[in-house]
């Protein structure tokens, strides 16, 4: 049993085949005139049904199942957000004169990042971004360090100790 789309955009039906067929040659339905076969999962077109495509003269191409030009893991990937952070601290660990919180923040936030797309890479993007922002965070750290090294041996501390005895 068949139900049809008319061209009123009316669902009409069930009808058999041979009811199928006599509207064709009424020219009721065409083969691109959308049909639901009884036990099918969805509708179709009459003209890609083995039956009626002798109707026609053309056999029937195979088709597959519909595809999506995007593939799924990429459709339903989005980016770490994680990621996103430890790239913002990266950079504001360099922009900030003070950037030394930014730069653990910025290296905390890209590890954890990276562990959290390494764990699940088809839903979770935006590795490039951890790796710029522990990057960016990491040589932060050892340019501060290395500065207060600098800093330390030219101009070592006056510090003086004074011990009072009672």
């Amino acid at each position: 049993m068949y139900k049809i789309v008319g061209t009123d955009g009316k669902i009409y039906g069930p009808a058999n085949a041979e009811q199928i067929r006599r509207w064709l040659v009424g020219g009721r339905v065409e083969s691109r005139t959308p049909v639901f076969v009884a036990g099918a999962a969805e509708w179709t077109f009459l003209g890609l049904l083995p039956e009626f495509a002798v109707n026609f003269g053309v056999t029937p191409p195979a088709i597959g199942p519909v595809q999506s030009a995007v593939p799924a893991a990429a459709a339903q990937s989005k980016t770490n957000s994680g990621a996103t952070a430890g790239f913002v601290f990266g950079i504001l660990s360099w922009v900030c004169c003070c950037g030394f919180p930014f730069s653990l923040l910025g290296l905390i936030f890209s590890l954890v990042a990276l562990s959290q797309i390494s764990a699940s890479p088809q839903t979770q993007s935006g590795r490039g971004l951890a790796v710029a922002g522990l990057v960016l965070s990491v040589a932060n750290l050892f340019f501060g360090l290395g500065w207060l090294v600098f800093s330390l041996a030219t101009h070592p501390p006056a510090v003086t100790w004074q011990y009072n005895r009672f």
